[in-house]
Formats: C-alpha cells, structure tokens, sequence
C-alpha cells in the first residue's frame, strides 16, 4: 500500500452511507430507450434499489458481438434518472468513456474485470479520474490475482479517488464448476482483510451465470457481510441481447430481495456474547491443537529426510503420497469432515514436507 494510503482512505459514504445493503440492478447492457425506461420504472416500483446500472459500452471477448450502443445511450441514463430519480452507474474503460459519462451527469462508475487485469489501462482511468471526485466501483480481475484488484484501487487512491468500492463478480477457472465465474470467496475476504473500511459489493449474476444461482450466491455474500448487490435485471430478460441466462425481471429481483435474510452483524444478546466467547475459545484450544500436530509432523519428516539422505533415498515416493491422499480422506469421511478440504489441506502439507525435505537433503554434510 502507498504511504498515503490506509485502509480508513478506502471507504466510500456515498455509496453505503445508508447503513442497509446497497442494492444496484438494471440491464447488463442498455439495448434501446424503451427497454432502459422499462427496467428502471419497474425498479423504481420496488422502492429498494440505489443505484441503476446498465452497460454502455460492452467488452467483448471476441469481435462480431453486441458490444454496446455506445455514447447513444447516455441520454437514455439522463431520463432515468429525472423521471425515476435514482442514480446511475455505468463501466468505462477508456479515458474517453469517463468523459463522456462525467458529461451526462453519470454518478458512479465502475471498471470492469477485462480493464482491472491491466495496469496501463487503470493508470489511464486514474489519471483522467484525477480531480473529478466521483465515486469509483472496481470489479476483481478476470484470473484470481488479489494483488491486481488491490493495486487498481491503490492507483485509483494515488490519484485523490478515495470514494472507493470492491466488487466481486468472480474468477475464471479451469476447474469445473457449477458457476459461471467461480467465486472463490477466499479471495475478496483478503481483499477486505488488507482494507477493512472498503465497502464490497457482490455481483452474483456474473458469478452464478444463471437466474436460479442469483438467490443463494447473493444469501452467502450478505452472510458474509457484504456491503451491497449487483444483479441484473431485464424487462424481458431471454431476448435479452447479452447474458440472457442470468438476467431477471424486476418482478423476480423483487421476490428475491423478499426472500434473503438479512442478519445483524453481531447482537447485545447476553447469553449469545457469553456462548460465542465460549465457543471462540475452545476453537483457540483446538487451532494450537493442530498447531503443535503440525510441528511433530514436520518434525518427522526432517527425520525421515536425514534418513533418505544417509541412505540415498529419492525424496518423492509417490506410492506413499497416494495412500496418504486416499487414506485421509477416508478418515476424514468417518470423522464427518469435509473430504474435498481435507484433499486440498494434505497437498498443501505434502508441499511444505517436500519443502522441508528438499532443504535437508540439500545442505551440505
């Protein structure tokens, strides 16, 4: 992080100033004047919604697709906003497309996934956002790199944009998965891990990819104290001409919005505070548990590799790694513990032991 900059720097008043999730919807992208008012009246109708979005100008991954109407569309966002009253936000990606969108009275922006990934591009975008005080949204990187999201909003900040938030619309995986982009929650927690006062915001339509994923991603984001939404939405979302599949009606954001609970950050409750206190220790109790396990683990691999040593042994036996892969697993199904985090735990383990025996086997007699 710059000298200038700390974590209380990364917090925008505008956009979550309300204290209540921050909802933004609207198309994924804004097709025609018709379509636009029609999303948005029926928005408006919810009364819950904070900010309209719509794509303006749209990054494709190949040429030949619908790739936005362009500056056309701005005027379309300036009657929204009188006839409806609520702000609106729209992605730029080119110095030229912050211009444009100041000059139609836009009143947040937010940097897509494709420009995140690419430090020339967000140094541009800070530069000509310089002086200008708009708030500024900034989507994580298409591949899953924390340091790339953070160093967009540091430059970003360098650049006095400190009403500032995250949002998370997922990762690209080769892995498969049920998602469109997989969440990987892990990551934007270290995000807000390095800025606490960052206001993050969740986008289940590009992670989920289908409507009936929106319900549950957006349920974990909130459990996981998000700040705020961004889903979707489209009067009539199968002729829709980009992402058909996870687009809603208002209609349906509606029921949505109806059907997630929402759940206090913590609770005055006495007997509550007394028990998690409880509990919190005993999981203290049971990480030093594991703590001290680990360290005579890899106390009997240092073992072990001095005997390899003596004895010219290769370090890796992978007959003895692939019974430990199977056998923890079974251990971990009659335990009733997670058997897919205890696969990812014991590589992590067999590559510290690797690590470690490397070291040994290495250093001179």
């Amino acid at each position: 992080m710059p000298a200038s900059a700390t974590p209380e720097n990364f917090f925008s008043s505008r956009l979550v100033a309300k204290g209540s999730p921050l909802l933004i919807a609207g198309p994924c992208s804004a097709e025609t004047e018709e379509q636009v008012l029609a999303t948005a009246h029926g928005l408006k109708a919810l009364g819950r919604v904070d900010l309209f979005r719509a794509g303006i100008w749209k990054p494709r991954t190949k040429p030949g697709g619908f790739e936005g109407m362009g500056s056309v569309a701005l005027p379309w966002l300036q009657r929204v906003k009188v006839e409806t009253g609520i702000p609106t936000t729209v992605e730029v990606a080119t110095p030229r497309h912050v211009e444009e969108a100041l000059a139609h009275g836009i009143d947040v922006l937010w940097i897509g996934a494709r420009t995140t990934v690419n430090p020339f591009a967000i140094q541009e975008l800070a530069d000509a956002l310089a002086g200008t005080g708009v708030p500024v949204m900034v989507k994580n990187p298409v591949n899953p790199d924390v340091a790339l999201w953070a160093g967009a909003l540091e430059r970003l900040e360098r650049a006095g944009i400190t009403d500032l938030a995250a949002i998370h619309r997922g990762f690209s995986t080769f892995a498969p998965s049920r998602y469109r982009n997989a969440p990987t929650w892990i990551l934007p927690i270290e995000l807000k891990s390095r800025f606490p006062q960052l206001p993050l915001i969740c986008d289940p339509s590009h992670i989920g990819g289908r409507r009936d994923l929106l319900l549950p991603i957006a349920q974990k984001a909130l459990d996981l104290d998000y700040d705020g939404l961004m889903i979707e939405t489209h009067p009539d979302p199968d002729k829709a001409l980009s992402d058909a599949a996870q687009q809603v009606t208002p209609a349906r954001l509606g029921e949505i919005i109806s059907e997630l609970h929402f759940r206090y950050r913590s609770s005055n409750n006495a007997e509550y505070l007394n028990k998690a206190e409880e509990l919190r220790n005993k999981m203290d109790e049971a990480d030093r548990e594991i703590m001290e396990g680990l360290a005579r683990r890899m106390a009997l691999v240092g073992e072990l590799a001095e005997y390899k040593k003596e004895n010219d042994v290769k370090i890796l036996q992978m007959d003895r790694w692939n019974e430990i892969f199977e056998s923890r697993q079974a251990w971990a199904r009659k335990l009733q513990v997670n058997e897919k985090f205890i696969a990812e735990l014991y590589k992590l383990i067999h590559i510290e032991s690797i690590r470690r025996q490397t070291e040994i086997m290495q250093r001179p007699d």
